[in-house]
């Protein structure tokens, strides 16, 4: 208790208590102090009875004294605990968002996002309470923590439908894109919520962040593949041997430690870039075989991936499409996904306004709304190919007008 807190309590003691004479009172203070410092609750022998006790009038004086005392105490401590709990709820505040000069280094990745950053948290239960408040992270998490959660009700629901309906060969097929979305978002959740645990905790679920990328993109490959070459089984496995070696190499790739910081990000643009663009080249290969009207049912899986607006209010009937419509459409498709992934690799929008975009619309937010529309629409493009697969083609005897079995067939 500080000198004006003593000062005023006594005042208004001297206020309200009225005192017979002067010494009485110095005499209560002197009492109710002695009291206070004994350490044991019973008063020693030695100790002689104060004069108080043996007078009923300074008695009754001494606990009127005391009460107001109290009473005076009790009102004094509660603007003093009502600041003392202002200033904690500002530490805390103050502990989970900070200015960019304030970051360590391992926590340094965008200059151009001046405040709201969480500082380091080396705890599992802080990152994770920290999902539920407002910082640089929070769309990032959400957004793909939502998505985890979109693709894993669909696979459930997906799975769960009856054989006479979707065969065990298109469940394994739609299993392995689920399988990858969902890791992939997963993947993105874990990193963006832990990464300010530690330098070493960062490391990690950031190369599991990017491992995740590759395996969505083998994942999207495979229903294309499969669809596309629906009665070449050769063709699909030299293939998709060709896509999982290059999609083993990103993997190791960013096992490196070096690629997972900031200066690598333009790199780490063109890596995915340029292993997503080899998912081009089955469709390519399909329209050199059967000709670009046959292979426009594989060319809109990709249309369907980055142009939803279009797709969606487009009837797909192989017979009733145009051809340059079609590679229109491709070249669109294309366009928009490389202006995508530049606009993550340069920062945009933030650098054009540094501070605006701290904690909403800055690129990588953008980057995640993306990535889970794409999803989404590839998802809704892979039943569209596997219901004109059942519906408009038949079997093989059909698209090749040959004698070739189905898959299952061939496997057998």
């Amino acid at each position: 208790m500080d000198y004006s807190y003593k000062k005023l309590k006594d005042q208004l003691l001297s206020d309200t208590i009225p005192f017979n004479d002067r010494d009485s009172h110095e005499q209560s203070i002197r009492h109710r102090s002695l009291r206070r410092r004994r350490s044991e609750p019973s008063i020693s022998n030695d100790v002689e009875p104060n004069n108080n006790l043996r007078n009923p009038n300074r008695l009754s004086h001494s606990n009127l004294y005391d009460q107001a005392d109290d009473l005076i105490d009790t009102v004094l401590e509660v603007p003093t605990k009502c600041v003392e709990q202002a200033r904690e709820v500002g530490k805390r505040v103050v502990q989970y968002v900070v200015d960019h000069s304030h970051l360590p280094h391992w926590l340094v990745d965008n200059e151009f996002l001046i405040s709201g950053h969480r500082p380091p948290m080396p705890s599992f239960k802080e990152c994770f309470a920290s999902i539920f408040r407002l910082h640089t992270e929070t769309v990032n998490i959400w957004t793909h923590l939502l998505g985890t959660l979109f693709f894993i009700i669909i696979a459930i629901y997906f799975s769960s439908r009856p054989s006479d309906e979707v065969h065990i060969e298109q469940k394994l097929i739609f299993g392995a894109f689920f399988l990858g979305a969902i890791i992939c978002l997963l993947c993105s959740t874990l990193y963006h919520t832990l990464y300010c645990h530690s330098p070493e905790i960062s490391k990690f679920f950031s190369k599991l962040d990017y491992c995740g990328i590759a395996l969505l993109i083998i994942g999207s490959i495979i229903p294309l593949l499969y669809y596309q070459f629906y009665c070449e089984f050769g063709t699909k496995v030299a293939y998709l041997t060709f896509i999982g070696l290059l999609g083993t190499g990103c993997i190791v790739i960013t096992m490196w430690d070096k690629f997972s910081s900031s200066q690598y990000r333009v790199y780490r643009a063109l890596l995915f870039v340029t292993f997503a663009v080899f998912g081009f080249i089955p469709t390519c290969h399909y329209m050199i075989r059967f000709g670009i009207e046959h292979a426009f049912t594989g060319m809109m899986i990709i249309i369907f991936l980055f142009y939803s607006c279009i797709v969606l209010h487009m009837h797909i009937h192989t017979n009733q499409c145009k051809q340059a419509g079609a590679i229109q459409y491709l070249l669109i498709v294309a366009s928009l996904y490389l202006i995508g992934a530049c606009l993550y690799a340069a920062r945009i929008p933030e650098r054009l306004a540094p501070g605006l975009f701290d904690i909403w619309f800055q690129s990588h937010q953008l980057f995640h709304v993306f990535v889970v529309a794409a999803a989404c629409v590839h998802y809704y493009g892979i039943c569209v190919l596997s219901n004109n697969q059942k519906n408009f083609f038949g079997d093989c005897r059909n698209i090749l007008g040959a004698t070739n079995a189905p898959l299952a067939s061939i496997i057998s």
